[in-house]
Order: C-alpha cells, then structure tokens, then sequence
C-alpha cells in the first residue's frame, strides 16, 4: 500500500517492511539538473581545444562526446551511483523505482530518453506542468519509467558509524530483499539495540549479536553504495 502524506510516501513492502520517502520538487531537481548542465559544459569546455587540433576528426569526437554527454551521463550514475548524479549528490537527491528499490538501467534509460518530451516546447516546460499535477512529482519520463525523484537523508549517504564501509550479501540479492535492507536502515534510529541484534540475528542466525548486527549493517550500506 503507497500513502501521499505532506510530500512523504510510505509503502508497505509485501515482507511487511514500510519505506517512507520524502519526494523533491521541481526546485531542487532543477537546482540538480543545473549543477549537472554546469559538469558537462566544463568538460565540453576542457577537451574543445584539444579536439579542435585534430581536424575534422576531432570535429567528429567532439560531436560524439556531447551526445553522450546529454544522453549517457545520467544513465551511468544513476545506475552505478545508486540513482545519484554529481548534481543529486550534492542536492541531496537520488533516483529510485516506484517502490523505493534502487533504479536499475531500464529505469534509467526511459527516464533519461524521454527527457525529450519533458523539454516540449521549451525549458522543461512539459515536465514541470506535470510534475505539479503529479500526485508524486514525477515528470513524463518518471511516469513512463515509474522511478521518483527523492530527498535522501545524509545519514544514507555514508556509512552508518563504526561500520568499515559495505560487504556484498552472500546469497542472490533481489528487489525484495533490497526493499527490507533499505527499510532496516530507515527505521534503524528509531529501533533499540536489542531489536537490532534480534533483526540482525534472523538474517545470520550462525553469528553472535554483535558479529551479526556489524555484518547486516556493512550488507546495508553495500546496497546504498558505500561498497
């Protein structure tokens, strides 16, 4: 079940699990979306020169880089950053599915193509209109991709305390189990140590409180790519 409440989505997961997500405005994503336009145009700027002493061939990378530039350099961050482009990064924001597991290359590809149709007929001006009548502030490429643009807290950003960065899981991770982790660090403050250890125990049942609760806070952070 999703709940709207004041910009704040909670979604109870079949596991019994409830994500709650804050969703950003247009504002803060623009805000991203500059400080990414800024990176590009830096490099652009950067290699411009050098290109331009090759010729025609240089011409032609030049024209390529730019396109990748505009159509790639969201796709891979989003997916290898865990929905976090420099510009996110550093409005605090990142990218996720519908249900809250982080966003995956289809996600991200739909999302990014279809900026296009968000542009019409000038300046974003499409996706800001539907961004506002959107019940969860998605643009057309978020409702085609079903992915959210969310505000992330700075403590799922790093590291949780005393934990030496993120460990893989040793068993095949799927998006149920990512949706549970992710909804063991949300809720974490506000549970007591022992229930910790009791929730770290039934994932690592052969290891002791402590040796369990470090181990499923580094698999944690290994899904928030602290890895």
């Amino acid at each position: 079940m999703d709940v709207l409440i004041d910009e704040r989505l909670h979604i109870d997961t079949p596991e019994g699990a409830r994500l709650t997500l804050s969703l950003a405005g247009p504002l803060p994503r623009g805000m991203a979306y500059g400080i990414d336009l800024m990176i590009r145009g830096l490099i652009l700027m950067v290699v411009a020169t050098p290109l331009t002493l090759l010729g025609r061939g240089g011409s032609g990378l030049y024209l390529l880089l730019l396109f990748l530039l505009e159509w790639f350099y969201p796709v891979l961050f989003e997916v290898f950053r865990q929905g976090r482009t420099p510009g996110k990064a550093m409005m605090g924001l990142a990218v996720v599915h519908g249900n809250g597991a982080p966003v995956g290359l289809s996600g991200s590809l739909v999302r990014n193509l279809l900026r296009t149709a968000d542009l019409f007929p000038f300046a974003y001006l499409t996706g800001f209109v539907v961004m506002l009548v959107s019940s969860r502030q998605q643009r057309l490429g978020d409702l085609a991709a079903d992915t959210l643009v969310i505000h992330v807290p700075a403590s799922q950003t790093r590291p949780a305390p005393g934990d030496s960065g993120g460990e893989p899981p040793d068993w095949p991770l799927d998006r149920g189990d990512q949706l549970v982790l992710l909804a063991f660090h949300d809720r974490g403050p506000r549970l007591s140590e022992e229930r910790q250890r009791e929730l770290a125990r039934l994932a690592y049942p052969e290891l002791n409180d402590d040796a369990a609760l470090a181990r499923l806070r580094r698999v944690v952070n290994h899904v928030l790519g602290a890895a």
